[in-house]
C-alpha cells in the first residue's frame, strides 16, 4: 500500500476537520486524505453509479406516466413540452456553479441531491393540484438534477485512473440509461394496478416508488460515500500505480498552490477543444434525447399490429426495454474495450459510421407500419449498441482533456459540459414538435380512443373503425341527422318509435328531432334499424368526439414521414460530430498508446524516487 513507506507518511497526516463537532462531521464532512485501493474504490464508484440511476429513475418517472398526467391536470401537450424545456434550460444553467464541486467536493451536492429530489418526488408531486404546482416541482427537479450531473461523473472520474477510465465512465453513463429502463419496467409492472385500485390519481405510485428509492440511497450514501480531499482531487492519475505519487504530492502541496490551481477557473476550461468537444457530443445525442421523451409515441402512433391496430403502450414499452438494455450493457462493454486497448478516437469514429448507417435504416422503416417485432428490435439493439460504441469512450475521453488543462478543474469543465448538454437538449424539445408536428394532436387526443387505463373511451375506438369501415363512413357522411337521434334528451323517444313505430310515436319523434330527422330516417330504415341503432351507444361516442377523433386520426397519419423527417436530423447531427473527435487528445493507435504509458511508468518511478529522497 502507498502509505506502508514513512517518507510519505511524514509528509502529511489524514487532516481533521478542526472547529466542527462530530455530529457536523457526520453529515458534511466525506472527505477522505487516501486514495482507495481494490475493493474500496470499487465500492466507491458502484455507489456513484447508484446514485446517478436513482437520479434518472426519479427524473424519468414522468415518462412512464405521461398520458395519466396530461389527463389528470386537464394538461396540453405542448404545456408539458413546456414544462420539460424549462427543466432542462434550468438545469443547465444550474450546473454552472455546481463547478465550485472543485473546490467543496462532490459528495455533498450527491447526497442531499438525492434527498431533496426524494422529497419533491415522493411528496412534493403527489400533493400537486394544479398545473402550475405541477410546473414548479418538475423545474426545482431540473435544477437539482442539473447539479448532480456534474458531480456524479466527476466522483466517478476522481476514483478512476485514466488507464480504467473508459470502464468506470461506461457504468456512469449507465445511469441515465438505466434510469430509463427502471422506468418502463416498474411503470409496466405496476401502473395497471395502481390505476385499477385507484382510479387515475394511481399514477402518482410511480413518483413516490422512484422518490421513496432516492431517499433510500441518500442514507446509504450518507454513511458510506466518501470523497477525495482536495490535494489528491487536483493530482493526475493515469494508472493505479500512480496511487503512491499521488498521494505523495498531494501531501507536498500547500494551500497557497492548490488557491493556485483552482484560480480563474472559467478562464482556464472555456477553451475551443472543449467547448467544440461538448458540443459535438450534444448534438450527436439529439436520437438519444428523442429516445427518452417520446419513443413510446414513436412506436404506438408508427407502427402498427397484423390486426391494423396501433401498437399498445404496453407493446411500445416492450419495445424500449430493448433499446435501454441494449444501450446499458453496450455501454460498460465498450469501456472495457476502450481501456483494453488503450484508445478512444477509433472507436468514437466507428461508433458514429454506425450510428449513422443503422439510424438511417431505421428512419426507411418507419414508411412500413407493419414491421414485425423481430426486424423493429434488430434495428434498435444495433442503433443503441454504436450510439454506445461512441458516447462512452467520448465520456472517458473528454474527463481526460479537461485533466490535461487542469486536473483540479474536472468539476469546471464537466460543468461546461453539463450545460451544453442541457441547452442542447431544451433546445431540441422545443423543435422535435415542430418538425413532428403530429405530435400534439396524437397525444393531446390519445385519450379519446384508448381504453382504461390509457384513455377514457368506453370501447377501442380504432378497433371499431376496423371491423365496421362502412358504417362509420355512413356515420361520418350522414352525422348531421344522426347527431339529433344518438342525443341523451330523445333517447326514450326514439327507442319507442325503433320498438314500436306507430303513428303517436313517430309523432313524437317527429316532434322532438324535427321532420326533416324524420324523414331522413325514413329513406335510410334499413340502416338505421340494423347497424346504426345496434351500434348507438358507439356511433353516439364517435359522434360527440368527432373533432378530438379527426385530429388524432390526422395526426397518426403524418407521424411516420414526419418522425422520418426529425430522424434525419438527428443523422446531422451525428455527421456534426465526427470532426470533434478530431479535438480529442489521445492515440490512435493502440500500438503507440502503449508505449504512452511504458513512458510515463518509467517517469512516475523516477518521480516517486526523487519525492521519497527529497523527504528521507
Amino acid at each position: 500500500m502507498a502509505t506502508d513507506n514513512p517518507a510519505l507518511v511524514d509528509v502529511g497526516r489524514a487532516r481533521t476537520p478542526s472547529g466542527h463537532g462530530p455530529l457536523y462531521r457526520f453529515f458534511f464532512v466525506h472527505e477522505i486524505d487516501e486514495y482507495p485501493g481494490g475493493g474500496k474504490r470499487t465500492a466507491y464508484l458502484a455507489l456513484a453509479v447508484l446514485a446517478t440511476i436513482v437520479l434518472y429513475y426519479t427524473y424519468f418517472t414522468q415518462t412512464g406516466v405521461t398520458p395519466q398526467i396530461l389527463r389528470y391536470f386537464h394538461m396540453s401537450f405542448s404545456y408539458y413540452v413546456a414544462i420539460v424545456i424549462v427543466s432542462n434550460l434550468l438545469g443547465a444553467f444550474a450546473s454552472l456553479p455546481a463547478s465550485r464541486t472543485d473546490q467543496l467536493g462532490r459528495s455533498n451536492v450527491i447526497i442531499y441531491g438525492l434527498l431533496i429530489i426524494g422529497v419533491l418526488v415522493a411528496v412534493g408531486v403527489p400533493l400537486c393540484k394544479t398545473q402550475l404546482e405541477f410546473f414548479i416541482v418538475i423545474s426545482l427537479l431540473g435544477v437539482v438534477e442539473g447539479a448532480i450531473l456534474v458531480a456524479t461523473p466527476a466522483l466517478v472520474r476522481d476514483f478512476s485512473p485514466q488507464l480504467g477510465r473508459a470502464s468506470a465512465m461506461g457504468f456512469w453513463t449507465v445511469g441515465p440509461v438505466a434510469g430509463s429502463l427502471l422506468t418502463s419496467v416498474v411503470a409496466t409492472n405496476s401502473i395497471d394496478h395502481f390505476l385499477r385500485t385507484y382510479g387515475l390519481p394511481g399514477w402518482k405510485s410511480q413518483f413516490i416508488i422512484s422518490g421513496g428509492i432516492s431517499v433510500l440511497v441518500f442514507l446509504v450514501s450518507l454513511l458510506f460515500m466518501k470523497d477525495l480531499s482536495k490535494r489528491l482531487r487536483e493530482q493526475l492519475m493515469v494508472s493505479q500505480q500512480d496511487r503512491a505519487l499521488v498521494e505523495a504530492r498531494a501531501r507536498g502541496i500547500s494551500e497557497d498552490e492548490v488557491v493556485t490551481a483552482t484560480l480563474h477557473p472559467w478562464r482556464q476550461i472555456l477553451k475551443w477543444d472543449l467547448v467544440g468537444s461538448a458540443l459535438g457530443i450534444s448534438v450527436f445525442l439529439l436520437l438519444y434525447y428523442a429516445a427518452s421523451g417520446f419513443f413510446t409515441i414513436f412506436w404506438a402512433t408508427v407502427y402498427r399490429n397484423h390486426t391494423g391496430l396501433n401498437l399498445s403502450t404496453s407493446q411500445a414499452n416492450y419495445l424500449n426495454i430493448w433499446f435501454w438494455s441494449a444501450d446499458a450493457v453496450a455501454l460498460i462493454v465498450f469501456g472495457v474495450i476502450s481501456d483494453k486497448l488503450r484508445v478512444r478516437k477509433p472507436l468514437m469514429l466507428i461508433g458514429a459510421v454506425g450510428s449513422i448507417v443503422c439510424l438511417v435504416l431505421f428512419a426507411r422503416q418507419t414508411n412500413h407500419p407493419f414491421t414485425g417485432f423481430g426486424t423493429l428490435i434488430t434495428l434498435e439493439v444495433l442503433l443503441a449498441i454504436c450510439i454506445s460504441l461512441t458516447y462512452a469512450p467520448w465520456m472517458a475521453g473528454y474527463t481526460e482533456m479537461v485533466e490535461a488543462r487542469n486536473p483540479a478543474l474536472v468539476g469546471t469543465g464537466l460543468a461546461l459540459w453539463g450545460w451544453i448538454l442541457r441547452l442542447t437538449v431544451g433546445l431540441s424539445f422545443i423543435f422535435l414538435p415542430l418538425v413532428v408536428t403530429s405530435v400534439n394532436p396524437v397525444v393531446d387526443n390519445l385519450a379519446y380512443a384508448q381504453t382504461f387505463p390509457d384513455g377514457t373511451a368506453p370501447f377501442n375506438v380504432q378497433q371499431f373503425q376496423i371491423e365496421h369501415p362502412q358504417l362509420v363512413t355512413f356515420a361520418t357522411a350522414n352525422a348531421s341527422w344522426l347527431r339529433p337521434l344518438s342525443a341523451p334528451k330523445n333517447a326514450s323517444v326514439v327507442a319507442a318509435a325503433h320498438y314500436s313505430p306507430t303513428a303517436a310515436n313517430l309523432a313524437a319523434l317527429q316532434k322532438a328531432v324535427g321532420p326533416a330527422v324524420v324523414t331522413k330516417v325514413l329513406a335510410n330504415l334499413k340502416e338505421v334499424n340494423g347497424p346504426v341503432w345496434t351500434y348507438r351507444t358507439q356511433l353516439a361516442y364517435l359522434s360527440v368526439h368527432q373533432n378530438q377523433l379527426t385530429a388524432l386520426l390526422n395526426g397518426v397519419g403524418k407521424s411516420h414521414s414526419q418522425w422520418t423527417n426529425w430522424f434525419w436530423v438527428c443523422v446531422g447531427g451525428m455527421v456534426l460530430f465526427i470532426p470533434t473527435i478530431w479535438l480529442n487528445r489521445g492515440r490512435w493507435s493502440p500500438k503507440n498508446a502503449r508505449k504512452d504509458e511504458q513512458k510515463h511508468e518509467a517517469d512516475v518511478a523516477e518521480e516517486l524516487r526523487q519525492l521519497v529522497g527529497a523527504n528521507v
